[in-house]
């Protein structure tokens, strides 16, 4: 899994609560286990017309935010059904942090899994960075997840809170699996022993 320490780049502002899984990758794109090339169907039904051809209203259409690197947006983020293709697909388009004020768990989770980072900020301050966002496109946001602080486009910074065990396996790029091998040396002593101790199992 990449590693995650400091991210500086292009936000995008989406100005909508509750956005569930089925919105941010529908449910057509599903019947690949790849992670890769979903990217083309994030939020694809507000990307695109009936005839194929881009939405211009659409952000992320927006020659401004097409490279977003963090998207910001309302309350709930990533809510309904828990399919990980959902941030397999915002990672494959390029984002790898949203900010929002609450997201539904199982998604909260999956990011983290995936080498994304999900920021909680306050209703208060993800508007405010929103009319930032909006006044001013292309404006960047800095997120230091080894300080756990945000920085907006008008220079404040924001801490946020992050699990340390989260926070932990981003700065150093372990997936579960990778986890795991980490205590291998211990995992195959016990298998040795018990092995010995119980040879008929």
């Amino acid at each position: 899994m990449q590693k995650f320490d400091t991210l500086e780049g292009v936000a995008a502002p989406l100005k909508i609560i509750n956005v569930d899984t089925d919105m941010i990758i529908p449910k057509q794109y599903l019947k690949t286990i790849k992670r890769t090339g979903l990217g083309k169907g994030l939020f694809s039904e507000q990307r695109y017309k009936d005839d194929g051809s881009e939405n211009p209203d659409f952000i992320l259409n927006k020659p401004a935010y097409r490279n977003a690197k963090v998207l910001v947006a309302g309350d709930n983020f990533g809510c309904g059904s828990s399919r990980e293709h959902a941030p397999w697909a915002l990672l494959d388009f390029g984002i790898r942090c949203v900010i929002a004020p609450s997201f539904a768990d199982i998604f909260y989770n999956n990011m983290f899994k995936n080498g994304m980072l999900p920021v909680k900020l306050s209703a208060k301050r993800v508007h405010e960075l929103i009319q930032f966002l909006t006044e001013l496109p292309g404006a960047e946001i800095a997120v230091d997840l080894r300080e756990q602080t945000v920085t907006g486009p008008d220079g404040q910074v924001d801490r946020f809170e992050v699990a340390a065990f989260s926070r932990e396996s981003l700065l150093n790029g372990y997936d579960e699996i990778e986890l795991s091998l980490l205590q291998k040396d211990k995992i195959e002593s016990f298998e040795k022993r018990k092995s010995a101790e119980r040879p008929w199992l």
